[in-house]
């Protein structure tokens, strides 16, 4: 078990490394816009921490590289998520004087790229921290162990494996058969994906640094925004806000879809976007719940026809923004511009989330269906012969029982995870049962909006937010590293 343990840390010291560098990233908008020495102190400190302890930490284990195993692989990622989001937390320590608890729920907030804020007053916040906020949504996009492999770029041994625990969302056929170069290809996309939408943000109106961060934030579907507004603060300030909320919806679209998606559009066909059943169901899913929602209005009595358009693109936004987790706003979805019915609807597509091997949370839309299927399968094996078989196909491939028992028991341990704590969360607030269900199907799936108000969700108790910040956590890493890390029995093989 010693010796497991250094390889683990052996590991985790060189990510250690690689986030002091990452750390000393914002010092350069410090720079920029002449900010207080307290604004170098935020990243420095954090950076010489980071540095400290993965120099130490590699010191004593170099000569253990460790062997590793799926089970260690998830040891490491759950750990590796833990440790960064704790020293990524120290900036807003220092810089805005907050305390652990919310600092560290901020952290894991955006490395999760889930977007619940308990910060206010985002408008009048060093820019070095806006952009440290959005960097770390942006490169818990793809994820921290792929964002390392990426840098790194180090095929030695069995560390692949990194990409197998926290991988998960990219468990479809790669488009290269090294592991490497999947990775790398799947970071220029999004490098590249990144400077578009900035470019195009910036000649809708925006500033570059505006662009820049809403970009990485949009993307990755973090949905962290410079304005305590979001995005519905450039239709206040008087910007050309619908061109914005186009390009914004367009790019939260692409960072919802499986990025090999992207990768086969480009380099082979555009007819993959209507091949692949995923993306086909994605799509249908939200051009039905848009259309719904806007019937819904329809029927409650608002004459959406008066400006259809507003309707329509305030529909589609907040659709789009909810079902690939990313949270931005430019409607509170619990406003009286969204019917009951409608808020309804933004619960299930909490859940459904976006695409398997996509930036956003969520069940995932492929396992959605998959269980569909099951269902459909159930009703039609009643009414067959005893022995007849009848697989689940997708795509016309059959899909295993035991990928079938996966997804069925991920989707009840999903479940489970959002009923205590939801629990919890009547328990130890005032909300009511819709607020307290929002809230912690918001964490778990990785999306930030919810059924009340930021100034109440700053104030919970901390065993709300520990407990938010445990549901962010599983729902990013889909419960199973974090499940392993503390299994006594996994350590021990």
């Amino acid at each position: 078990m010693i010796n497991k343990v250094k390889g683990i840390l052996n590991v985790l010291s060189s990510l250690l490394i690689l986030l002091g560098i990452i750390l000393l990233v914002p010092i350069s908008v410090a720079f920029i816009q002449r900010e207080a020495i307290i604004s170098y102190y935020s990243f420095i400190v954090p950076s010489f921490i980071s540095f400290t302890l993965g120099g130490t930490s590699y010191f004593f284990t170099k000569e253990n590289k460790p062997t590793i195993t799926l089970t260690t692989s998830m040891i490491i990622c759950a750990l590796a998520w833990i440790v960064i989001s704790i020293i990524g937390a120290i900036p807003f320590m220092i810089n805005l004087e907050k305390g652990f608890v919310d600092s560290f729920f901020e952290s894991v907030s955006g490395f999760t790229t889930t977007g619940i804020t308990v910060f206010q007053g985002l408008d009048h916040m060093d820019l070095s921290i806006i952009f440290w906020r959005s960097l770390i949504q942006w490169v818990g996009g793809l994820g921290i162990l792929t964002f390392f492999l990426f840098v790194t770029f180090s095929g030695e041994g069995d560390i692949w494996q990194l990409f197998s625990a926290e991988g998960h969302k990219i468990n479809s056929s790669r488009p290269v058969p090294n592991v490497f170069q999947t990775v790398k290809i799947l970071w220029m996309i999004y490098g590249a994906l990144t400077l578009i939408e900035t470019l195009l943000l910036f000649i809708a109106g925006m500033n570059v640094f505006d662009a820049l961060t809403h970009s990485m934030t949009s993307l990755s579907t973090g949905g962290f925004s410079r304005y305590d507004a979001s995005i519905a603060y450039f239709k206040e300030a008087g910007y050309n806000y619908r061109a914005i909320e186009y390009i914004i919806t367009f790019f939260m679209l692409l960072g919802g879809m499986n990025f090999l998606i992207h990768y086969k559009v480009v380099f082979d066909t555009p007819k993959y976007l209507i091949k692949d059943l995923e993306t086909r169901k994605y799509f249908k899913i939200i051009l039905s719940f848009t259309v719904l929602m806007l019937f819904s209005s329809f029927m409650a009595g608002s004459n959406i026809f008066s400006d259809i358009e507003m309707h329509f693109r305030t529909t589609i936004f907040q659709v789009v923004s909810v079902i690939t987790t990313t949270g931005f706003g430019t409607q509170d979805i619990g406003s009286a511009f969204f019917t009951s019915l409608s808020k309804q609807l933004f619960i299930i597509l909490m859940v459904v989330g976006g695409c398997v091997g996509s930036t956003s949370g969520g069940i995932k839309v492929i396992r959605i269906t998959i269980l569909s299927k099951l269902f459909r399968r159930e009703i039609r094996k009643i009414r067959m012969p005893a022995r007849s078989v009848a697989p689940v196909l997708v795509q016309q491939t059959p899909i295993s029982d035991d990928e079938i028992y996966r997804i069925s028991g991920l989707f009840f341990g999903w479940l489970l995870i959002i009923i205590i704590g939801s629990g919890i969360t009547a328990l130890f607030s005032d909300l009511d049962a819709f607020q307290s269900i929002s809230g912690m199907t918001s964490a778990m799936g990785n999306i930030g909006p919810f059924y009340f108000s930021v100034d109440k969700m700053a104030s919970l108790s901390p065993i709300i937010k520990l407990t938010y910040i445990f549901g962010m956590l599983a729902g990013r890493l889909e419960i199973l590293p974090l499940m392993v890390l503390f299994n006594r029995k996994a350590w021990l093989k």
